[in-house]
């Protein structure tokens, strides 16, 4: 008999190719994801897969779902939004899944969960604490459900993976929150040029420098399928495709322009953002350029068996030809 496989969020960026993967997956028999919104598997090519209608914040669905499962994927985050909103969906939906989950359990965390800290050793290694930065919402819960994590879990096995910035044909998220397109709509006409948010002009980046890593979703759902299968011991694992870009980089593929900017300008930004009220949450995201966020993905390679098929400048070549 195979593995019954449960998963959260199984429609998102990294859900739909980790479901693909466990499709592939010989060792998988079935797959049951959860999801708010009503999918058809069969539109999508999946035959192991069955849909459950169910929201993480919904203890009795969570319950139901992992029953009977063998392994349970918990995938199901908000990434862009609103602190409050974060708080209620990535912390109390995650400790549903955590409690309620027994035998193996495999949870997507992120490189942020480790906090934007000039301290941070460059590269950072599975080693190092999961701190957060308290700065920037998404940072902090991450880390705070890894925490939670540690403290609830019922599994028998965790596995905690930690992507880099998630990209590819199907994860856009990165292009579709750079500065100038949520921002647009509020910025007076010439300073509305100056960004770029005119049609047919290019718009305009601050690169101070930063060097940052892609992971392509499908190397994100090759290290879930691995876990999920247990070709590794239970832990915390980065993972990363090969190389990383800076901000000019990704300005040359979607045809912008950069202005260099100091690390201090950036500094100083993010320091005023944190005093000003009232001030949007999706400008927190400004803590992320403060310093860089470079992993060593040698665990992955060794204990899981996994490599990655993509490279950081061909994860963002995917990822700009898809979005265009």
């Amino acid at each position: 008999m195979g593995l019954t496989v449960a998963v959260t969020g199984p429609t998102g960026e990294i859900g739909t190719a980790v479901v693909r993967a466990l499709e592939r997956d010989d060792r998988v028999e079935r797959v049951l994801g959860m999801a708010r919104r009503p999918f058809d598997p069969a539109s999508r090519g999946w035959r192991k897969t069955e849909y459950r209608q169910g929201d993480v914040l919904d203890r009795a669905a969570v319950d139901d779902l992992v029953a009977g499962a063998d392994v349970v994927v918990h995938l199901a985050f908000m990434i862009m939004g609103s602190r409050a909103e974060g708080e209620r969906i990535n912390l109390a939906g995650s400790r549903n899944v955590f409690e309620a989950t027994t035998g193996r359990l495999v949870y997507t965390s992120s490189v942020a969960a480790y906090g934007y800290h000039g301290g941070n050793p460059v590269p950072l290694t599975e080693d190092v604490p999961a701190r957060g930065s308290k700065e920037h919402y998404y940072s902090a819960q991450k880390a705070a459900c890894e925490r939670l994590l540690a403290e609830t879990a019922a599994a028998d096995e965790v596995y905690v993976l930690r992507p880099s910035i998630v990209a590819g044909p199907e994860a856009t998220i990165l292009l579709r929150n750079l500065p100038w397109e949520p921002v647009a709509e509020h910025i007076p006409e010439p300073l509305r040029r100056l960004l770029g948010a005119v049609p047919g002009l290019k718009p305009v980046l601050p690169d101070p420098g930063t060097r940052f890593q892609l992971v392509h979703h499908d190397d994100v759902a090759s290290a879930v399928a691995a876990a999920v299968a247990g070709d590794g011991p239970p832990g915390a694992y980065n993972l990363a495709g090969d190389g990383d870009i800076g901000m000019g980089d990704l300005a040359r593929a979607i045809g912008a322009y950069t202005v260099p900017i100091p690390g201090e300008l950036v500094s100083l930004t993010a320091e005023l953002v944190d005093l000003l009220p009232y001030i949007p949450d999706k400008l927190e995201w400004i803590h992320a350029a403060r310093h860089p966020m470079l992993m060593d993905t040698a665990k992955a390679r060794r204990d899981l068996g996994w490599a990655p098929r993509y490279s950081a400048a061909e994860t963002l070549k995917t990822m700009v030809a898809a979005y265009s």
